[in-house]
């Protein structure tokens, strides 16, 4: 079977998607990680219908972050609740990799909106650092976790702002990675309480707190070794 043009199948929808991605970025290729070409290629797709309908990138971006807003919302209901945090990080997510794909293909992207995408996706990252805590995740560790993100972005955006051109290098605690993991927790957290509820005890040392703390330490590794990927690709970069 040859490949195919579909819009971010295979073949020619997926190496567009992967160029206009690019484009915002420095020329680095996404395809490289699993999660960020993935990322990309489903935020090419679910684009298209958004930029036909003209709706602006920014309305995108600010959506998505009201959707995020309400996880935390939700995790401190509690109880069932909790599972509708799911579909809400899913969204959100799917907003932030929609946003920079529909200012692509609408011919709409500017420096603002560049701003207004970096700031949303900041909000976001602490919005899910906030579930955590209040599914029970230990202070200092999601403070920790918050800083390590925030400290991950800083040195990219402070090296753009020295010269470097893109984002110097994909790394393991990108976005799409922080999704998932605040996605997984509230999942998880869901699923614990669920089981619980029909008399189910298969893990009883694993709480929605414990759970919560789990996903934040994962994150907070996963910061810690992206920056040591970045730091080199800055490094590089400056000198």
């Amino acid at each position: 079977m040859g490949a195919a043009g579909g819009p971010d199948g295979s073949g020619s929808g997926r190496q567009e998607a992967y160029d206009a991605w690019s484009r915002r970025h420095g020329g680095l290729d996404p395809s490289g990680s699993v999660w960020v070409s993935g990322w990309v290629r489903l935020g090419h797709r679910l684009a298209r219908p958004v930029a036909a309908r003209g709706i602006s990138p920014d309305v995108v971006s600010a959506a998505g972050v009201l959707l995020t807003a309400l996880v935390p919302l939700v995790c401190l209901l509690g109880g069932g609740w909790v599972l509708l945090g799911v579909p809400l990080v899913l969204l959100s997510g799917l907003a932030d990799g929609v946003d920079g794909a529909v200012a692509a293909l609408s011919g709409r992207a500017s420096a603002l909106g560049k701003v207004v995408d970096a700031l949303a996706d900041r909000v976001g990252d602490l919005l899910l650092v906030l579930a955590l805590l209040v599914l029970g995740a230990p202070g200092w560790i999601c403070a920790a976790y918050a800083v390590g993100l925030l400290l991950h972005e800083g040195v990219r955006s402070t090296a753009q702002a020295a010269g470097m051109v893109g984002p110097g290098a994909v790394t393991v605690a990108e976005r799409p990675t922080r999704v998932v993991v605040g996605g997984v927790a509230v999942l998880m957290a869901g699923l614990e309480w669920a089981a619980r509820s029909v008399g189910l005890d298969v893990l009883p040392e694993l709480d929605a707190a414990a759970l919560a703390g789990v996903a934040a330490v994962v994150g907070l590794v996963l910061t810690v070794v992206g920056l040591i990927q970045l730091l080199p690709a800055v490094r590089r970069a400056l000198t």
